[in-house]
């Protein structure tokens, strides 16, 4: 956010008129004619380069105003704020037609600077790039003038190779490798001079150059890095200090050839540890070509900045720097051994070594993945074992950082980079998973694309169930995560061990109370939890089991965890409502600390005001919805028993939902829409769960409360529920379904005048009457009690209740249906035909295809009654 000041400005600026604008440019025109080069002109041109830049669209500028600019940019002797004002204008308007500048005779370093960045702004154009590089190393390669420095053009050269790297020739190449190899290795390790103040009291003495200190203020006694400490410095310690930034993105560019050399991977293990031998003793570097030179040389800078790292800063932006500039080292490293197998030996020792030290301080926990990525490329060319390295790395790391947005990028990041390696050979990836999730619950949606990536890896069949459930725990876990930083942070009075016998009055207190402490262990749990227990996971449970682990069976624990968090904490004198602190931020007096730390609200969105007014529920927002659909349509591994626990698991979870309306309604919604597949990837699971269909839907509370899932039950019933799909559906099955369905239809449909009447959808009666006639037309006894059903519904379609409750478009819906169905019972084979069609038939995008679609069917064989055209026999 800008400053109330600022954001005036750039208002204004926004607000200028094209006319205006001419205006305004046509007076800077006047000044830079005159050679008016001022405090004016200065002034000018910074609200000019305001104007162009406040809006996303190019402002239009006279092509005269543009060429002026680009030759006030090139006057010899012009001020520098006014060449770089100049240059930023520029920038801002390209791509140009009014482009007339050139960098093929420019001499003067800070001047090719800002006219290449010009050319470069252009649209990326071959033309321009090619240019660019070839004067940059031209100038590179010659002695710059007295007062010039090569520091204005390596971020050019940066910017040349991301762009096209094929811009330099191998000479050239080799070229920028020496002159790297100068900057990395001979840097001075002498202070700068300061520059004189001037006056009569200077003392030339003061000004005398002392030696460059490490972090730990000890003199430095090896050369110059990035790391070294000054209080001035110098120009070629400026180009160290440059060089290593662009040392990565080089050796990736130009550095690649050397593994097709004769030292590289080609060659066996002796051979590379002979090699390495080597090189490190009798080999003089100075005899090596320019390409290995420069590896040589970036090699030794690495291992001195890892030495440099065990140093203790003084300073704590020092410290923030030597984990930085230690990330990037052990990143080159990695390149280095990559590109010339001979140094993975050398690295290898220097690696374990810093890993032991280092893995014991979260501080440096960023550092801990490229060295895992160092191992991952390298253990197996190294014959060394680094199943310790990964172990530590993904059981330790999540369950103590996640809260560090920049370490859950980069550790999902390095977790994508190498999906397909930890898939197939470290089965620690995969029992890990729920502390991967941390960083989702926490870090939502910032990860959400990225977890979409992860999950087909992750999900199993032996992990597809506890997926399920973290996925629909993710804001419990938001609040578990919470309320264990909070914890952590309390004062060390109020983490006393509390009174088992006393009811907690605080989420603080209840995270800590023994009754509940395997509860918030069970959330927290580090691996999968394994599935070999038959008990159940209940609040307070004292069994071993219960421990962090979890040694639970995740289809019947997870499935509790709102539910036992939310009593975990409702002995608060029973007031409130657990989920509701913790996802609210609501809490009353009497809870004391329970209090929700502001950062949980925006991840969880669960205050229903909020959520109102951003239009969007709580699991978009999470990314659960997201990734509970990509889960189950990456479910195709799934054999029967497996989708069959899935179902039952959708059901009971279906009821145990956070009681806030969009979130309920937007997990029905996808679990309702799954469940198709679900089915038609296992059609026999309405036989094979006829008896918890039969009482899921069999219960007139599931219309209320899930009304989606309950219809598409309903429907999958009348669609499954039949020997063309199953041989072991028995025409029992079939009457036990229609009787509980038609009980079901009878009770909703018998509407009493009363004060309150329900209201049922007119969908749940359609897809009750079209279900309950598939169910006849496979039992035709059931045929005559059925149409005696349907024709009592114009009754109760022009009753008086009905008429109060329904609109006439419902009732005019819910007739139709009903006359279809009646009369097409009235010709069982047609029914059976349309109602329960081969698999010939149902396979041409039966439930898509508006031609041949089930209601098209139905009107047809009706309208064939109707006229009285009855050559169908039946």
């Amino acid at each position: 956010m800008f400053a109330p000041g600022a954001e005036n400005f750039l208002r204004q600026a926004r607000e200028i008129q094209d006319e205006e604008l001419r205006k305004f440019s046509s007076r800077i025109t006047s000044l830079l004619q005159n050679h008016d080069l001022g405090n004016d002109t200065i002034d000018c041109l910074q609200r000019l380069f305001l104007i162009v830049s406040a809006t996303k669209y190019v402002r239009k500028l006279d092509g005269k105003f543009v060429e002026l600019l680009q030759k006030v940019l090139c006057l010899p002797k012009c001020p520098e704020q006014i060449q770089a004002l100049c240059a930023a204008i520029l920038r801002e308007m390209s791509p140009s037609n009014y482009l007339i500048l050139s960098c093929d005779e420019i001499q003067e370093a800070k001047l090719l600077s800002l006219v290449s960045s010009v050319l470069l702004a252009q649209g990326h154009k071959k033309a321009e790039v090619l240019a660019v590089g070839q004067r940059v190393v031209k100038v590179l390669e010659g002695r710059l003038p007295e007062g010039q420095s090569s520091r204005h053009l390596l971020p050019l050269l940066s910017k040349i190779i991301s762009l096209s790297p094929a811009s330099l020739t191998e000479d050239q190449t080799n070229l920028v490798n020496k002159r790297m190899v100068d900057w990395l290795r001979y840097a001075s390790v002498q202070q700068g001079v300061a520059q004189p103040s001037g006056g009569f009291f200077s003392n030339p003495r003061a000004r005398q150059p002392g030696p460059i200190t490490e972090v730990d203020g000890a003199v430095a006694t090896d050369f110059f890095t990035v790391l070294s400490i000054g209080q001035y410095y110098t120009e070629d310690q400026w180009l160290n200090m440059q060089a290593f930034s662009m040392l990565r993105k080089w050796l990736l560019c130009y550095g690649s050839e050397g593994a097709n050399s004769p030292n590289s991977d080609d060659k066996s293990e002796v051979d590379g540890s002979i090699m390495s031998m080597v090189s490190a003793t009798s080999t003089s570097s100075r005899l090596l070509p320019p390409k290995e030179r420069l590896r040589e040389k970036a090699f030794e800078y690495c291992q001195r900045l890892i030495e440099q790292s065990n140093r203790r800063a003084l300073k704590k932006p020092d410290g923030d720097l030597q984990k930085a500039c230690l990330v990037e080292a052990v990143t080159i490293l990695d390149i280095i051994c990559r590109q010339d197998s001979s140094y993975v030996y050398r690295t290898l020792s220097c690696l374990k070594i810093l890993h032991g030290r280092i893995s014991g301080d979260l501080a440096y926990a960023r550092a801990l993945l490229p060295i895992a990525q160092f191992f991952l490329n390298h253990s197996e060319t190294a014959a060394v074992d680094s199943e310790a390295v990964y172990e530590h790395l993904f059981t330790r790391i999540p369950a103590q950082l996640f809260h560090s947005p920049m370490l859950a990028f980069e550790f999902i990041q390095f977790c994508r980079d190498n999906i397909q390696f930890f898939t197939e050979n470290l089965s620690i990836f995969r029992r890990s998973f729920p502390n991967l999730f941390k960083l989702l619950a926490w870090n939502s949606p910032a990860l959400i694309s990225e977890f979409m990536d992860l999950l087909p890896a992750l999900l199993g069949a032996d992990t597809a169930i506890e997926i399920f459930h973290l996925l629909l725990d993710l804001p419990c876990l938001a609040a578990a995560l919470d309320i264990q930083l909070r914890s952590a942070s309390a004062p060390i009075s109020e983490r006393a061990t509390w009174d088992p016998a006393a009811k907690p009055a605080s989420c603080l207190e209840a995270f800590r109370h023994p009754l509940y402490r395997s509860t918030f262990q069970y959330l927290l749990r580090i691996e999968t939890a394994p599935r070999d227990s038959p008990e159940r996971y209940e609040v307070g449970s004292s069994s071993p089991a219960a421990g962090v682990h979890g040694q639970l069976s995740p289809g019947r624990a997870v499935c509790r965890h709102h539910p036992c968090l939310t009593e975990a904490v409702l002995q608060c004198g029973g007031r409130g409502c657990f989920q509701q602190q913790l996802l609210t931020g609501e809490a009353s007096s009497s809870v004391g600390s329970s209090r929700t730390s502001a950062r949980l609200l925006p991840n969880t969105l669960c205050h229903l005001d909020q959520a109102a007014r951003l239009q969007a529920s709580p699991l978009e927002w999470l990314g659960a919805v997201v990734l509970l659909k990509e889960m189950l349509l990456h479910i195709q591994f799934a054999d029967g028993p497996l989708i069959n626990q899935l179902v039952l698991v959708l059901l009971e979870r279906s009821e145990q939902l956070y009681e806030i309306p969009a979130f309920k309604a937007d997990v029905h919604r996808v679990l309702s829409s799954q469940l198709v597949l679900l089915c038609k990837l296992h059609p026999s699971l309405v036989v094979e769960l006829s008896k918890e269909l039969l009482e899921f839907s069999g219960t007139v509370s599931n219309i209320w409360n899930k009304e989606d899932i309950f219809t598409y039950v309903v429907w999958a019933i009348g669609e499954y529920m039949s020997v063309s799909y199953d041989k072991r559906c028995t025409v029992e099955q079939i009457n036990k379904f229609f009787e509980a369905l038609e009980a079901m239809l009878f009770e909703i449909t018998q509407l009493r005048p009363s004060a309150s009447i329900p209201k049922y959808s007119p969908r749940v009666i359609t897809v009750l009457m079209t279900t309950l006639t598939k169910l006849a037309s496979r039992s035709q006894d059931l045929i005559p009690r059925m149409s005696l059903f349907l024709s009592k519904m114009r009754a109760f379609v022009q009753s008086p209740a009905m008429a109060s409750v329904y609109s006439e478009e419902d009732n005019e819906e819910i007739l139709t249906r009903a006359a279809e169905l009646m009369n097409l019972l009235k010709m069982p084979s047609v029914a059976q035909f349309v109602l329960t069609p081969s698999a010939e038939v149902a396979s041409p995008r039966f439930h898509r295809d508006t031609n041949v679609s089930l209601p098209l069917a139905m009107k047809t064989a009706s309208r064939l009654l109707e006229r009285g055209i009855g050559f169908v026999p039946g």
